[in-house]
């Protein structure tokens, strides 16, 4: 059984093609910028079973394969519940669908090799590489982070790196390249997806009476953006 939020369908963000996205509830980081803070307790979240979730999946399975999609698990942190979310991605896998976990890597020790085994995509939020900016920016460690990307390149794992782009925190040139350098060395990921902060998640931290730690901030321009992407790119990776 697993604690979660909600599940839904979407297309180009959570994976290739049409996605079953599965939100659970639960995250040991506390991101200044996150734009989901109905999903940090995980005594919020609803308790189901995997069958449960599963009976959602094979409801929505013909649309997906035809449009070569796939089941993606995120949060939340999905492996701050390992054995639900490992579930969900063997029985998506027995069903021939594309599997996507969505970590910080934070607490990549706890994802077992069979668990990997299992799934066919990472889309690993890196939050900055400056180790203060990280720590101050989220209240966790990079290192285990990185740690789980190097890991994840020796199994052979396709990963997509998430970088979330917010100004004043982590468009530090030095910083940026610093992980271009360090992802360049992998061998195994396939995109940088350069995501420029928002504040879309503003209503929900005044619904739940947080204040918005970033509510001031001023999000990135075009161009920012895109010099951020071209430092990837002069690294030989592929950003968007």
């Amino acid at each position: 059984m697993g604690r979660i939020h909600s599940w839904d369908l979407s297309t180009g963000v959570d994976g290739p093609g049409t996605r079953f996205v599965l939100f659970v509830n639960g995250c040991p980081l506390r991101c200044l910028y996150c734009a989901n803070p109905d999903t940090w307790r995980m005594r919020d979240g609803r308790l189901v079973t995997a069958d449960e979730v599963v009976e959602q999946i094979d409801r929505h399975r013909a649309f997906i394969t035809a449009a070569r999609g796939g089941v993606t698990v995120t949060g939340g942190e999905p492996l701050l519940q390992p054995a639900f979310t490992g579930e969900i991605l063997r029985r998506s896998k027995e069903r021939g669908l594309h599997t996507a976990l969505d970590t910080s890597g934070l607490l990549g020790s706890r994802a077992s090799d069979e668990m990997l085994a299992d799934t066919d995509l990472v889309l690993l939020d890196i939050k900055a590489f400056d180790v203060g900016t990280y720590r101050s920016l989220t209240g966790g460690r990079l290192a285990p982070t990185l740690n789980f990307a190097t890991r994840l390149d020796r199994l052979g794992v396709p990963v997509w790196v998430r970088y979330v782009l917010v100004p004043g925190w982590t468009d530090d040139k030095n910083s940026v390249d610093g992980l271009g350098e360090f992802l360049s060395g992998l061998g195994n990921v396939d995109r940088v997806d350069v995501l420029p902060f928002h504040k879309m998640g503003a209503g929900k931290y005044e619904a739940l009476g947080i204040p918005f730690p970033l509510r001031d901030n001023p999000v990135p321009d075009p161009e920012l953006t895109d010099r951020v992407r071209e430092q990837f790119r002069e690294h030989g990776l592929r950003a968007l």
